[in-house]
């Protein structure tokens, strides 16, 4: 607990130290005053009995002077570069003109090498001297790690030996009386006669206390009944919002309790800083409880963790049972470090706390590592879902069932530290996790609020994604909890910021960040002229609906290219430095991509030439229907069957492609017609002209012609070939001419033949009748019945 305490000091320390880091503008360093920090640190560093506070203000000190280094470097770079430049011209241009140069010239470029010298001493310096920061800095994390696994590893006596509790029960009384004497004076006059010290104050803010600390979770619990009688809104929401107040109001008890202490003024420093430490870990025990109640609700709707209702009592137990004895824990070990006492018998008054909470410990394992997936339903991925948070849960089981065995043994063979820094960071972690899961499910309500969804937004996409940024957000805190030093992770920071170096340049978070600003922006101005010129530009032109796609779909393209580019300059992205990667995609690009590039070419020479558009009917690799998008890659064809088919774009180029509607919609339609035999073929040329011209869909120019085509086998066979001014709309008119034809011919009598032939028998004696018991005929010994009739 005070552990988790110095934790939360050291992350409001961090922040402080990142928002000073980032006010303040460096500049040029004093190299004076830097040469004696780095002395006293190469010392310190030589010095194996340096201490480590020691070590961390001179590792301070040197980080401030790396950033003014590296600030540094940058010095004089346009005017470095123009040099350059300068240089680089000038040699090409005597290069080119091939003559000797002259004194002119020499001098000349002599002046501009002096220059550029000049300009790059203080560069050179502040490279030099970064480098040596960053050499004195590593040095010293190596040394303090190395110090922090030594300790890990330090044997104590065994508490297990009685001869040490004596002793160690002696320093504990010895510890609470130096405290309570701290400060024997009281403020006393000088006549030696205490005065009364705000004794109204100190009543006040101890009553104030104990009221908040006995009746906060009383006035929270009506406070949710008083909703849930109301019937508010979002009640799951505020329910969760209403229960922080369990540990807001008798967190702020204890810290009124705490302040009513000290304002006795009964304690010294040292005392008045036990009193604030108590209410801390008062209030981290109350958020650990409050998490445990959430994890392992009483409701099952609520509960974050699908367990029986009486393990889910039982956690609730295990969990304060823990709490419990890790605060005494606590407290014991801030007196007995107050007076400095022997780490002996820090050792041996942790011990039984150790074993309890550590049984507590081992049955919360047990009962995590039973743990079972919910009932499994439609959606996969929730099936995946529950799959994944089942095996975390039951590893988490496993690894509280181990740490419960491990850390009574460790404590008792005498690794106190070693012990300290594996149970009371697991138990933290555990806690940790639940916290992040209680926010999950406290981000999905209110996600589902919003969208309407309620409670089927618990397995949306959105709550997923806030429980990852929580869990990367929570990886530091977790990092701290497990013994990761505050500069190791300004460290991390500090290179993160530099970023990522490709070739001679070096990409940092800054650059990437506006790498997405303007590659946005670009993104959406491309976007907003696209509906523009879609919705209220190209309408009123003469383009048709395929030339308009295709000049709304290319200036997409452009565009989305022009803000990659401007993107990459905005960030000053210097790609001449990947022209080694760029020439590797080539040869990749020529033996790998080149279907991909193929039909990349392919799209773009489809947008330009236009020989196929959206909403064009046609044929292409046997395969029949609606062109509905044409990309850089393929083009999606939607059939008449109503499915989709992806073709690619080179197909499109280089294959044989009908296209029914291609410039205009005018087809042509062939409707066969068969008469019987005997009748006047030109009575039924006549009606099935009439029957064509009477079509609204068919053209008059050309007009439709009737054909008296063949002599069939069946039928005197007829065409009605005539042009439709809308190809699409050919099988209806087909059907409606049929229609026509068959109500025309049945009023005028004409016959539709249909095909008939004559059967044929060889052996037609063989259908002839035969007695029920006649010998089949290929019998060869038959005995005809003979009272049956031949």
């Amino acid at each position: 607990m005070a552990m988790f305490a110095r934790i939360c000091a050291t992350l409001i320390a961090l922040i402080w130290l990142s928002l000073a880091a980032g006010a303040q503008e460096l500049s040029q360093a004093d190299l004076t005053r830097w040469e004696g920090v780095a002395a006293r640190a190469d010392r310190a560093i030589a010095n194996p009995d340096a201490s480590e506070e020691t070590l961390d203000t001179l590792r301070t000190q040197i980080t401030a002077f790396r950033e003014d280094f590296e600030a540094a470097r940058s010095v004089n770079s346009v005017r470095i570069a123009t040099l350059r430049e300068q240089l680089a011209a000038l040699n090409a241009t005597a290069a080119g003109e091939g003559a000797e140069e002259s004194e002119e010239f020499l001098q000349k470029r002599k002046d501009l090498t002096d220059q550029l010298s000049e300009a790059l001493a203080p560069v050179q310096r502040a490279e030099a001297e970064f480098v040596r920061a960053e050499a004195l800095v590593v040095e010293i994390d190596k040394q303090l790690r190395e110090r922090q696994a030594a300790a890990l590893l330090t044997v104590v006596p065994s508490p297990l030996n009685p001869a040490n509790w004596q002793p160690a029960w002696n320093e504990l009384v010895a510890s609470m009386r130096a405290l309570w004497f701290e400060n024997p004076a009281h403020l006393a006059t000088a006549d030696g006669i205490p005065v009364p010290q705000s004794r109204i104050v100190s009543g006040v803010l101890a009553l104030l206390g104990l009221i908040l600390i006995f009746r906060g979770r009383r006035w929270s619990r009506l406070i949710v009944n008083r909703l849930q009688r109301f019937g508010a809104r979002g009640f799951g929401i505020w329910r969760f919002i209403v229960s922080l107040f369990r540990i807001i109001l008798p967190f702020a008890g204890l810290l009124l309790l705490a302040l009513a202490a000290i304002s006795t003024q009964q304690f010294g420093p040292k005392g008045n800083e036990l009193l604030i430490s108590l209410a801390f870990i008062g209030g981290i025990m109350l958020g650990v409880r409050w998490v445990s109640e959430r994890v392992f609700a009483r409701d099952d709707d609520e509960a974050l963790l699908l367990l029986s209702a009486p393990k889910r009592a039982r956690m609730r137990f295990y969990v304060v049972l823990i709490t419990l004895m890790m605060a005494l824990h606590a407290l014991i070990i801030l007196v007995l470090e107050a007076n400095e006492a022997a780490m002996v018998s820090m050792a041996v008054f942790a011990f039984p706390f150790t074993v309890i909470s550590s049984l507590a410990l081992y049955r919360i394992g047990v009962m995590l590592r039973g743990y079972s997936d919910p009932e499994p339903v439609d959606e996969t991925a929730t099936e995946l879902r529950a799959s994944t948070l089942g095996r975390v849960v039951r590893g988490l089981g496993t690894g509280a069932v181990l740490v419960a065995c491990v850390s009574p043994l460790l404590l008792a063979a005498g690794y106190f530290l070693a012990t300290s820094a594996l149970f009371g960071p697991y138990v933290m972690t555990l806690a940790l996790l639940g916290l992040v899961m209680a926010l999950q499910r406290f981000a999905a309500d209110v996600y589902g609020a919003i969208s309407g969804q309620g409670d089927r937004a618990r397995d949306a996409l959105v709550p997923v994604l806030i429980g990852l940024v929580l869990l990367v957000m929570l990886a530091p805190l977790l990092a701290l909890v497990w013994g990761a030093r505050l500069t190791d992770l300004t460290e991390l920071w500090t290179g993160f910021e530099r970023g990522i170096a490709l070739g001679e340049t070096r990409i940092s978070p800054s650059d990437f960040l506006a790498f997405a600003v303007i590659f946005a922006i670009g993104y959406m101005l491309t976007r907003l002229l696209q509906s523009a010129l879609r919705s209220s530009v190209l309408p009123k032109t003469r383009l048709d609906i395929g030339g308009q796609n295709a000049i709304v779909s290319g200036l997409g393209y452009v565009g989305i290219f022009l803000a990659a580019i401007a993107a990459i300059s905005g960030a000053g992205i210097d790609l001449s430095s990947l022209a080694l990667v760029a020439s590797a995609l080539t040869v990749g690009i020529g033996f790998g991509l080149q279907n991909i590039v193929s039909n990349f070419v392919s799209g773009i020479i489809l947008l330009i030439e236009r020989p196929i558009s959206e909403g064009d009917w046609i044929e292409v690799g046997g395969q029949m229907g609606y062109v509905r998008n044409i990309s850089v890659r393929s083009t999606r064809i939607e059939t008449f069957d109503r499915t989709d088919v992806i073709v690619p774009n080179a197909d499109l180029v280089s294959g044989t492609v009908t296209n029914y509607t291609r410039g205009n919609t005018v087809g042509r339609l062939i409707v066969p017609v068969g008469v019987a035999y005997g009748t006047d073929t030109k009575r039924v040329a006549a009606i099935l002209s009439e029957i064509a011209q009477a079509q609204p869909m068919v053209l008059a120019q050309p007009a439709p012609n009737v054909l008296f085509v063949n002599f069939g086998a069946d039928a005197l066979e007829f065409e009605i070939r005539c042009f439709l001014r809308d190809v699409n709309w050919m099988m209806v008119v087909k059907s409606d001419i049929n229609h026509a034809i068959a109500e025309r011919f049945g009023t005028e009598g004409i016959e539709v033949p249909f095909a008939q032939r004559d059967l044929w028998l060889r052996n037609p004696e063989a259908l002839r009748s035969q007695p029920a018991d006649a010998p089949p005929a290929d019998d060869p010994d038959p005995t005809p019945d003979k009272g049956t009739p031949a």
